[in-house]
């Protein structure tokens, strides 16, 4: 439950700190005195959207605080998300500054408007002052009943999104086909144009590789009789001259080893020139093997000359280099494959039948647990119906099929009987302003019955109601309160005459002018002559202090 909540600069607010207890507590006070701006505050520190309008006139930053008692849910919520957990409880703060700049926090720990929202889900349900105006719109009431029924078996959420999933993929196949045999002719002909192409490099069939390859093969061919001559020069200047190189070389070898036992200071020498010898002996082993490996061979040259010419020619034909071929060619089969795929009509429609069948699977589960909840929904708000005045009346949800929609296979729809004997026809044409408020009121009641959220807020959701039913109204919350934290904004004092816990909020000035706004708890004797205002206007008169007192002791 809310605990306490400190809201400094906010809008017409200076500072105020409340302490709340459990139980059914009201908010009451003039109209414009700010009773709203209460649940405005706590709604931005809930991760609310915010802006610099919200900042008090000549203040730097609007500060505002909520403390709240943990349940199950929002605990593991704050051990899941790392934040830490402060006596028992979780701290939700939020600072705009007059700049529009943002700031929330977690226990002391800076945390996103997102993760102030998630964690605010589970602690506070607020129902706004506009909530039985929505109810007129279709996507509202099937939300609301999603929603009901998500309360009750939250792996239900699943199944709303499974329907949408199987939907999205059954008209994405539904559109490709339709796309094809809209533009079948100019399919057809691009798969024409890429079957040709990819059909002339299958003939030509280049590897990764082979331009470099066959690059270096054709320089070798056509510098084959340079290549010869140069070596076997080179071979018959080291071993085959009449004074060959290497013989001469030998040959110094031999005189200076004699030399070198007269005299050790040559051994040097020799330690140099021997490893040169060798080196020389191998390159005369490696030229005669090159000799007999390159051959003038005009016929390979012509060969590689056509094959480098027909490389050439296509690659320019598809407008890459010749190293870019097998690349290329590998793009094109692969987009060739996929249009054939998309092209196949019977294939589309094999694959779209399956989708559309997966999706009437799942949708027809989401029909049936829809038609659970309905039915539940519309006796218990029925019965409700009977509690505020409007007896005999019936509240039917009815599911309508439609066409399959990403949202299922049924729209749904809130009927309304205001009385026995008559049709229920829909919420939006046959329910009075009056009616309208005190279905909405018996809805969100009832919903809230269903939620595991401990605090309860409702602003102005009894608007449009008076007399005895606004007494039922205070005595339903009240009921509410037993097992919740309710806390209400009112007009009404047939319904804060039944609080627990009475917050008046008023208007005043400060020493600089300045309009503010202060709440402040009201006592036995302060809540007679509050719900006397409230009974009876500016004028209060013992009467209406009298009437008061009465509703106070009911």
């Amino acid at each position: 439950m809310l605990r306490t909540l400190i809201i400094r600069d906010f809008v017409i607010v200076d500072t105020i700190e409340l302490e709340f207890s459990n139980g059914f507590s009201v908010f009451t006070g003039e109209t414009g005195a700010g009773k709203s701006i209460l649940i405005d505050a706590l709604q931005l520190a809930l991760g609310g959207r915010g802006d610099a309008s919200m900042v008090r006139e000549g203040a730097a930053r609007a500060d505002i605080s909520a403390d709240f008692a943990l349940t199950p849910a929002a605990t593991g919520w704050l051990e899941q998300n790392e934040f830490g957990i402060e006596e028992g409880g979780a701290l939700l703060r939020r600072v705009i500054d007059n700049a529009g700049r943002s700031k929330g926090y977690i226990n002391g720990i800076a945390a996103t408007a997102g993760q102030l929202r998630e964690l605010g889900e589970l602690l506070v349900d607020i129902h706004g002052q506009h909530a039985h105006q929505s109810l007129l719109k279709q996507d509202a009431q099937r939300a609301l009943l999603d929603n009901q029924i998500a309360v009750r078996d939250p792996e239900s959420t699943a199944q709303v999104q499974a329907v949408a999933t199987c939907y999205k993929a059954w008209r994405l196949l539904s559109r490709q086909r339709e796309e094809f045999e809209t533009n079948a002719k100019n399919v057809l002909l691009e798969r024409e144009r890429l079957e040709w192409q990819v059909s002339e490099l299958d003939k030509l069939a280049v590897k990764p590789g082979e331009w470099a390859e066959i690059t270096n093969e054709h320089s070798r061919l056509s510098h084959a009789a340079s290549l010869l001559e140069g070596a076997q020069e080179a071979l018959n200047a080291l071993s085959e001259a009449e004074q060959p190189i290497l013989s001469q070389l030998s040959s110094l070898n031999q005189k200076l080893t004699k030399l070198a036992d007269v005299d050790a200071g040559l051994q040097n020498v020799l330690d140099c020139m021997e490893p040169a010898r060798i080196q020389l002996q191998e390159a005369v082993y490696a030229l005669n093997d090159y000799i007999d490996k390159v051959e003038l061979d005009p016929e390979r040259l012509a060969q590689v000359d056509a094959r480098m010419d027909a490389i050439h020619s296509t690659a320019r034909k598809f407008r890459v280099t010749p190293e870019e071929l097998p690349d290329e060619h590998a793009t094109l089969k692969a987009k060739l494959r996929q249009l054939a795929d998309a092209s196949d009509v019977e294939g589309l429609r094999r694959q779209e039948d399956k989708a559309k069948a997966a999706y009437i699977e799942v949708a027809a589960a989401l029909s049936a647990t829809r038609r659970e909840a309905a039915q539940r929904l519309s006796e218990q708000v029925s019965e409700a119906m009977q509690e505020l005045s409007m007896s005999g009346g019936r509240f039917v949800v009815s599911l309508n099929p439609c066409e399959p929609a990403v949202y299922g296979m049924e729209q749904v729809e809130f009927l309304v009987a205001g009385h026995t004997g008559v049709a229920p026809r829909p919420l939006a044409k046959v329910a009075s302003g009056g009616e309208l408020a005190r279905i909405s009121l018996a809805i969100s009641v009832i919903t809230s019955h269903a939620t595991t959220v401990p605090t309860l807020i409702f602003d102005e959701v009894d608007t449009g109601i008076g007399g005895g039913v606004a007494e039922v109204v205070g005595r339903l919350l009240k009921r509410l309160g037993h097992s919740r934290q309710v806390l209400c904004v009112t007009h009404l004092p047939q319904v804060a005459s039944q609080a627990n816990q009475h917050f008046q909020v008023a208007k005043g000035t400060t020493g600089d002018g300045k309009t503010v706004s202060r709440i402040d708890v009201l006592d036995k004797k302060e809540r007679v002559e509050e719900v006397a205002r409230m009974l009876g206007g500016i004028e209060i008169t013992e009467t209406t202090r009298k009437h008061a007192r009465e509703l106070l002791a009911s």
